[in-house]
């Protein structure tokens, strides 16, 4: 549910050298690794200083290692994963299921109440309906939309602590594609930190980005956000906490008339909005699942959204430069020439350079 774009990160200390897979610079205390994997469906990139190469090196495959493993668990791609399993599973009773995906189940339905089942963890269904029509194929009956929307409601979900999962509609499927790499992410910085990492960036595919710490003698990592207009530069500087991008596939990349690939559970037809969101949250799980709920909600009812939630930002950019945000804590800096966002928390007008 993302932009395809890697987000610029500007690395005061050192540039990253994108056309490598492996890139080893060395500052004047600690040396960073840059490495790349694809997994989920994405490229997975990230920088880690250690105190030599070799323990940076080590550390980030460890930390692919664990989210090859995760692909494992919540794919709903992979015939046999456990997400995959508990989708075809008979839904009678309560199905036991991995840990992960227990946990990541209950995250994704926090944010479903949150926004009031605009983000949706049973979409699966509409998801599925729509594939087809997403790369330029007939677009669904009016039937088969009402159809596959009579399987959609997060309220048909039940979990049984510690490690069960029900379903109370023989047609629910779960879709964790709006939160799943975040959470992946995660996971991946407790393996970093195991290995003792603390400064390191990780980045899902562009869309979701997870910052530990700040790279030597600077404050934080900088990251330019997706902006469809080119005109306001909207920036953040994370430092322990995370940024996700939402956007709805132009049709201009899926041919005339395509559908996008964003799903509105309420109505069951793709999302129409000019809007880019990016949302900062304190984790990858947070920012990933609430950038997708920001979108659906729009900036309106978004705006409140951000407010009720600790340490949340969010930015709305649109295609004609129209903009919007609401934070409870984190600040959003914009380049140079770029407008003081009107009816927002107080932030640096100055860009940074």
């Amino acid at each position: 549910m993302r932009w395809n774009k890697i987000l610029a990160v500007i690395l005061v200390s050192a540039s990253v050298a994108r056309a490598s897979e492996t890139f080893q610079p060395q500052t004047a205390h600690q040396s960073f690794v840059h490495k790349k994997k694809y997994v989920m469906g994405t490229v997975f990139e990230m920088v880690a200083y250690a105190d030599s190469t070799k323990h940076a090196s080590d550390a980030i495959d460890q930390a692919f290692g664990e989210i090859v493993r995760l692909d494992e668990v919540m794919s709903d791609y992979i015939p046999d994963s456990a997400l995959s399993r508990l989708n075809h599973s008979s839904h009678a009773v309560p199905q036991p299921v991995p840990p992960d995906l227990y946990v990541v189940i209950g995250e994704a339905l926090k944010y479903s109440r949150l926004s009031e089942g605009k983000f949706d963890v049973t979409v699966g269904p509409l998801v599925n309906l729509w594939k087809a029509a997403i790369r330029g194929g007939p677009t669904p009956s009016a039937a088969e939309q009402e159809k596959a929307r009579a399987c959609v409601g997060y309220q048909k979900v039940e979990l049984f602590p510690p490690d069960r999962v029900q379903f109370h509609s023989p047609c629910v499927q779960i879709d964790l594609g709006a939160i799943g790499k975040g959470y992946a992410l995660d996971r991946a910085v407790d393996v970093l930190r195991s290995h003792g990492i603390s400064r390191a960036l990780l980045d899902a595919g562009g869309s979701t980005i997870v910052a530990m710490g700040a790279p030597p003698d600077q404050t934080g990592w900088l990251v330019h956000l997706r902006d469809p207009s080119n005109r306001i530069d909207p920036q953040v500087m994370l430092s322990d906490n995370s940024v996700s991008t939402s956007e709805q596939t132009p049709p201009s990349l899926l041919g005339p008339g395509s559908a996008g690939h964003i799903i509105d559970p309420d109505n069951g037809i793709p999302v129409t909005t000019s809007f880019a969101v990016s949302a900062v949250a304190n984790t990858g799980t947070a920012s990933d699942a609430l950038s997708t709920a920001l979108l659906l909600v729009g900036p309106e009812k978004g705006k409140e959204l951000v407010k009720n939630v600790a340490a949340v930002a969010a930015i709305w950019v649109s295609s004609d430069g129209q903009t919007r945000q609401s934070s409870s804590g984190p600040k959003f800096l914009f380049g140079r020439g770029a407008p003081r966002l009107a009816n927002s928390v107080q932030t640096s007008s100055t860009g940074l350079r």
